[in-house]
């Protein structure tokens, strides 16, 4: 590879970072097939976190809340490939083979695979396209990712309704759903998504519930665990603020002090 960097080849992504890395988004918008090559990845849901390391083949569902975290192997490097599946390729994917309508998916969102030579051939036929991006084209894209999802289908006939159920998430219980999920810095769009509302719903759903808005709830949960996470379990204010869903340090310092008087540091 020429450095190392993240390299995106349309839907197809390598990622090679020689230092331990967060992923700069929390939302996984579509179906993610990856691959890690080296090094390991920890991904942190509601659930807790899971860690997966080199040669694991994974398979990741639309409309998740995630933050990963990229780890360096004992060679020096992470590497990884995913291939990501949006619904506008799907549905012509769909339409193409005149598949029939899938069942609303209920499964896990997140499959470890099995070993499989023919997945792990495919993941190393990408790597020529990365090294030499110039030969690369939309219609070689199209083609490996319809590769993708022909091996899925072939390895577990179920991921059919993993990959074609098109339903949007349905309304739930939305004062569960925020305190599972409020560490997760999404903008307030994206949690109407997740919990089966639009925008305007969200907002005055959430006022009926928590009586205050959106932003201020998510700050004052915010901070009230990084209080927690500091004093209590003796963390940096460096190690908590990411965690609890601030964005950067100088931010998280200030509204910390505003609301307790006094720096994190200082606790």
């Amino acid at each position: 590879m020429k450095d190392k960097s993240h390299i995106l080849f349309n839907n197809l992504l390598y990622s090679c970072v020689d230092k331990k890395q967060r992923g700069n988004e929390s939302f996984v918008p579509e179906h993610a097939f990856g691959y890690i090559i080296s090094g390991e990845t920890h991904q942190k849901t509601n659930e807790g976190i899971r860690v997966f390391k080199a040669g694991t083949v994974g398979l990741i569902r639309r409309n998740q809340l995630i933050k990963s975290e990229k780890i360096p192997g004992p060679e020096g490097e992470f590497k990884s490939i995913n291939i990501f599946f949006d619904q506008a390729f799907l549905r012509r994917y769909s339409a193409e083979h005149k598949l029939g309508p899938a069942k609303p998916y209920t499964g896990d969102s997140v499959h470890l695979l099995p070993p499989d030579p023919f997945i792990k051939g495919y993941f190393d036929s990408l790597l020529p396209y990365f090294n030499h991006p110039e030969q690369s084209s939309n219609t070689i894209a199209d083609l490996k990712t319809k590769e993708a999802v022909e091996l899925l289908l072939r390895l577990n006939p179920t991921f059919y309704d993993f990959l074609f159920d098109f339903s949007e998430p349905y309304k739930i219980d939305l004062e569960a759903y925020m305190n599972q999920n409020y560490m997760f810095n999404v903008p307030a769009a994206q949690f109407a998504k997740l919990t089966g509302r639009s925008l305007a719903s969200f907002k005055r759903d959430f006022e009926k519930v928590f009586h205050t808005s959106p932003g201020q709830w998510l700050q004052q949960k915010r901070l009230s665990e990084a209080y927690y996470l500091i004093r209590e379990k003796g963390q940096k204010p460096s190690e908590v603020y990411l965690d609890v869903g601030f964005e950067n340090l100088s931010h998280f310092s200030y509204t910390f002090k505003k609301a307790f008087g006094v720096v994190p540091s200082k606790v």
